[in-house]
């Protein structure tokens, strides 16, 4: 028999708690008290739930409900035993698959776990994590294949899939690794949002003259599962000279409305509320006019947005010439993925760019519910992997769009905070005599795992 009051929004005041009390941090406390004669004090804080168990001489204490009193009154009995926990803790618990993959993607990795973790201690949230070695060249090598038969039903009993990277074109070609995991997942998931956030941090040196920190700051939203990667095609008369190659892309209005829809959503969530349509309906005389057809069509529901399109050539001239004009940025399969890396590379570097592969629908009790793929965008690099070096800001940046998806938003501010702090606070450090943490794409003599403990101390010393 145990009696339970649930205390939303408030947490325990660690100031007047009675001795024996141990806590770890906002919304995950415990008290263990034997001998208690001091109240416990409740404050408008995040929620705890105060469990009080039933003694052996059969009786248990009192308590009030009230915020402005003592939430028990000097009535523990010696033999009472309390627990303080947070409310929620126990339904916050997300089971996450990690695929290291290839290259960097099994350096980058661990750092970035270590900073999740961080997070989620400190945000009162578990988070239990499945390593996977599949996915990856060397499990291609050993088994003939990316993936193994049972690979779907494991996924999918995750909330969530953490990747590294995925590559390592001297020992597998990319088009075996990369359709056979990365874009199986992305289809087969219905993973048909690839979102990627572009930011100018402080600290980072960009390649743009007189860009400033918070100068550029938008989003790409590229369709990531029909368009020009349809993989629809062929080759006749192979090895003579009347060799022809052909391969379709394709444009479903579900596929074409469902991204041009999300962009809107995204554009009037945002204080600009401007959307940016790529096309190059000039040249390709079918496809692009369709394109642009849905979005003119779908702009008539959201009155409150501006849109302006421009040909995929001289938007990414003005990518380079005028990033601070964009807030979201909407383009098919190929022209997404094209200017999802030019816009960081004009930040600075492509190793801090995080990327999300989403199927929207959020609920799992929601039949169309599939786990969303959140990568860093700078692929394998095995021009560098095993030298430690490698930026992990992009799987820790992407860590951080996981829990915006989660719905553990105070958690991912602080993520993206602690990154913004340690890249900007980075050379004041250096100059301080410190440890030179940013990796040299930043232009600095730091490690992987230097740049990653960090952050992850950014994590657990801030509030």
């Amino acid at each position: 028999m145990q009696a339970k009051v649930d205390f939303k929004n408030w947490r325990i005041h660690t100031a007047r708690l009675p001795r024996g009390i141990s806590k770890r941090g906002r919304g995950n406390a415990q008290i263990f008290i034997d001998r208690c004669s001091s109240p416990l004090i409740a404050c408008n804080m995040p929620g705890y739930e105060v469990i009080l168990e039933k003694a052996m001489d059969g009786s248990f204490g009192e308590f009030s409900s009230d915020k402005h009193v003592p939430i028990a009154h000097n009535s523990f009995a010696i033999s009472h035993r309390a627990t303080a926990m947070a409310a929620d803790a126990r339904q916050r618990s997300y089971t996450i698959a990690v695929l290291p993959g290839d290259g960097i993607g099994l350096e980058v990795t661990p750092p970035a776990l270590r900073c999740l973790e961080a997070a989620a201690e400190r945000f009162g949230f578990t988070l239990n994590f499945r390593h996977f070695e599949w996915a990856s060249c060397d499990y291609y090598l050993k088994h003939g294949k990316m993936l193994p038969d049972d690979w779907k039903r494991l996924l999918q009993e995750c909330d969530a899939i953490y990747f590294g990277a995925v590559g390592d074109p001297a020992r597998v070609p990319d088009h075996i690794s990369l359709w056979g995991s990365l874009l199986r997942f992305r289809r087969e998931f219905d993973q048909y949002i690839n979102l990627r956030p572009c930011r100018l941090m402080r600290g980072v040196p960009s390649p743009l003259a007189n860009a400033k920190p918070g100068s550029i700051d938008f989003l790409t939203v590229r369709e990531n599962t029909e368009g020009e990667y349809s993989s629809i095609g062929g080759m006749i008369f192979e090895g003579t000279e009347r060799e022809t190659v052909i391969q379709d892309t394709v444009f479903t209005r579900v596929g074409v409305d469902r991204v041009i829809r999300y962009a809107f959503e995204r554009a009037r969530a945002r204080p600009a509320k401007k959307l940016t349509s790529a096309t190059k309906s000039n040249g390709i005389s079918i496809t692009m006019p369709y394109w642009d057809q849905r979005v003119a069509e779908i702009a008539k529901e959201y009155p409150d947005v501006k849109v302006d399109k421009y040909h995929i050539d001289i938007l990414c001239a003005h990518f380079v010439l005028r990033p601070h004009i964009f807030d979201v940025v909407v383009g098919s399969n190929l022209f997404g993925d094209i200017l999802s890396d030019l816009g960081p590379a004009c930040t600075g570097t492509i190793g801090i760019a995080p990327s999300a592969n989403l199927n929207p629908v959020s609920k799992r009790t929601d039949p169309d519910w599939k786990p969303s793929l959140f990568e860093p965008v700078h692929g394998s690099a095995p021009d560098i992997a095993g030298k430690g070096i490698a930026n992990p800001v992009g799987m820790i940046w992407a860590g951080q769009m996981m829990f915006e998806h989660l719905g553990e938003t105070e958690a991912a501010a602080a993520v993206l905070a602690a990154i913004e702090n340690v890249l900007g606070d980075a050379q004041d450090r250096l100059q301080k005599g410190g440890e030179d943490v940013l990796t040299p794409d930043m232009g600095g003599k730091g490690t992987t795992e230097g740049l990653g403990k960090a952050i992850e101390i950014a994590l657990k010393t801030s509030q």
